[in-house]
């Protein structure tokens, strides 16, 4: 099986949605993982504000990296987001999944979305981890 630390890199990898998001991963370790990203100019909505599905993308990519990370295929099978801020072009947002709650095959997870250290999303979703494990 590969090392929990890796598996979100190599998830990153076979990703084209989060590549073209511009995601990078800055921490990982099991149960955990913070993504970072600069909303673009092509992200905005008729408000020029950054388009509710890049906050929760960002999120969602956060949880799916680090449920994930339990060394199982893990997909999400409920999620939701609530938006605080409104975001701008160039603004860097970071998601970090700071809960993690493991039960049997179904976990949960709380995602803060933070422009610097303000909070701007809370996202909560549950996963449903499988028997097939991750490989090199």
């Amino acid at each position: 099986m590969i090392k929990s630390e890796r598996i979100p890199h190599k998830m990153l990898s076979q990703d084209a949605f989060s590549q073209w998001l511009g995601i990078e991963i800055i921490e990982v370790e099991k149960g955990r993982c913070k993504v970072g990203m600069t909303i673009r100019k092509e992200m905005l909505n008729s408000m020029n504000k950054a388009h509710g599905g890049i906050s929760y993308s960002l999120a969602d990519t956060a949880f799916g990296f680090s449920a994930n990370t339990h060394g199982k295929y893990a997909v999400s099978i409920e999620t939701s987001i609530n938006h605080i801020e409104a975001l701008e072009e160039g603004d860097y947002l970071t998601a970090e999944a700071t809960v993690d709650i493991t039960k049997t095959k179904v976990g949960f997870n709380i995602v803060e979305v933070k422009r610097e250290n303000d909070i701007v999303a809370l996202f909560k979703g549950v996963v449903y981890r499988t028997s097939k494990d991750w490989e090199e």
